[in-house]
């Protein structure tokens, strides 16, 4: 890949994405109040303030700060790697360029509102899965993309070893 950082607009689409529908769910819904659009999907403005599935969300607020560095650190470590990618690494790029816009798109919100917004809310019966957003879809997609990659990468390992190993066998 010649120009590995090329992929950073995808990781600048999420956040423009991310930030206009949060701002349109902020502006549209009532806080807590869900807006039922199928029978297992509502749209619900909530505000995290914690992390994944509001995890440590009921501490004073220094969670923000922690969340904010490990975002900022991820990011920066993200960009590195993918400056680092070769050309036939293209699912790598496009997952870490997920995970770099919705990494950015969450920290706004922590640094600016405090808290992250989040509006999908998806339940079935009476259990509900926690409320996300964009950006948390975005880095889902990309961590799956860079598993998918690492489990490419061991299967063309090993199909070269045995092919290795087949070479040896008929000497």
């Amino acid at each position: 890949m010649r120009r590995p950082l090329r992929w950073l607009w995808l990781s600048l689409l999420v956040i423009v994405l991310d930030l206009g529908v949060k701002a349109l769910a902020s502006a549209h819904l009532d806080y807590g109040r869900p807006l039922e659009v199928l029978p297992v999907f509502n749209l619900t403005l909530l505000h995290n303030t914690g992390a994944a599935f509001s995890f440590l969300a009921e501490h004073a607020g220094w969670q923000r700060w922690l969340f904010a560095l490990i975002a900022i650190g991820a990011s920066v470590g993200l960009t590195l790697w993918l400056n680092r990618l070769k050309r036939r690494e293209t699912l790598t790029a496009i997952s870490l360029a997920l995970v770099i816009g919705g990494a950015i798109g969450n920290l706004y919100d922590r640094l600016v509102h405090g808290y992250v917004v989040d509006y999908l809310s998806f339940h079935w019966g009476g259990y509900y899965f926690p409320a996300f957003n964009l950006a948390d879809s975005a880095i889902t997609l990309g961590a799956i993309g860079l598993i998918l990659q690492s489990l490419f990468e061991s299967r063309r390992g090993a199909q070269a070893g045995a092919a290795g190993t087949d070479e040896e066998n008929t000497r």
